[in-house]
């Protein structure tokens, strides 16, 4: 049997829906950069063919090149940052000695910056 199993696997219970979070951010981002590259082409097709939507080129503008990619990267910061909380608390979980229950800056600050992708979206979906 091993030692403090059920602290373990909490532990990997944690890990694994971080893990799954940030598969999930990653998804999006992917979502979010396939509907970018279809308004661009859109409003290259319509520029071309003659009167504008001054909407899809508000759409097509330089935020558009980046937010998919932006939560891209994020998804992976969350995964790189949830494995190297697993193998720290694991560690923590087989020592002997008393810690405290330390170390929320590190989900503070995800959620911080994913609430700023998504507040960021908000307004730039809002203003145009």
């Amino acid at each position: 049997m091993i030692n403090r199993y059920s602290d373990h696997a909490a532990n990997e219970r944690t890990f694994l829906a971080w893990v799954r979070t940030g598969i999930a951010v990653i998804a999006f981002g992917f979502v979010v950069e396939k509907f970018n590259l279809f308004v661009r082409t859109l409003a290259a097709v319509n520029v071309t063919g003659g009167a504008g939507h001054p909407q899809l080129e508000h759409f097509s503008g330089a935020f558009s090149h980046y937010d998919g990619l932006v939560l891209i990267l994020v998804g992976i910061v969350i995964i790189l940052a949830s494995l190297v909380r697993f193998i720290r608390t694991g560690r923590l979980i087989d020592d002997d000695q008393a810690h405290s229950a330390g170390g929320v800056r590190t989900e503070l600050t995800l959620a911080v910056v994913l609430a700023l992708i998504v507040m960021s979206m908000i307004v730039y979906f809002a203003l145009f």
